[in-house]
């Protein structure tokens, strides 16, 4: 399944809204800043959750987004869904459902693309915001660094069993 940057985005600023869940609204910059999202682009991605009924702007003062609903409500799959489209990989079950009926020849691959995208759809439409906020390893309020300001690591090489740094 290829999810695009946007539906990451996306999942990251939902995060944000989930952990902040009882405290009020966050405004789009302390969301961007925080996730080391691109501030204007996370406009277009939170007004595409209002217009889903997803998420609130409250205006004012103490304004920003939060979420609509608890965090325990919402379910990965319908952000993904909203924001990259069907969360099929290998086009959509019902097209794959056909062509394992007609194409005998390659019927068990395609029937191995339905069950791949079956197990993938299962985890999102199980998986809430809250699940992925509350479990151990996740991050309460870490501010990030920039993506582009992340220095590439270099990985050693194994080379005739010597690890090389190249």
């Amino acid at each position: 399944m290829k999810i695009s940057q946007k539906g990451l985005y996306a999942l990251q600023a939902m995060m944000m809204l989930a952990r902040w869940y009882n405290q009020g609204a966050i405004r789009i910059r302390d969301i961007a800043y925080e996730e080391g999202l691109p501030e204007k682009f996370l406009e277009l991605i939170l007004l595409e959750l209002k217009n889903a009924r997803i998420v609130d702007s409250v205006r004012g003062a103490k304004g920003g987004y939060r979420l609509r609903r608890a965090p325990s409500e919402i379910r990965l799959s319908e952000i993904i869904r909203l924001i990259d489209g069907p969360l099929a990989p290998f086009g959509d079950a019902e097209q794959l459902r056909t062509l394992i009926d007609r194409d005998a020849e390659h019927r068990l691959l395609y029937r191995i693309f339905l069950d791949v995208r079956d197990a993938a759809a299962k985890i999102l439409e199980n998986t809430t915001l809250a699940d992925i906020v509350q479990r151990p390893g996740a991050v309460k309020g870490k501010k990030r660094q920039r993506k582009n300001k992340v220095e590439p690591r270099i990985l050693p090489m194994i080379v005739n069993g010597e690890a090389n740094r190249g």
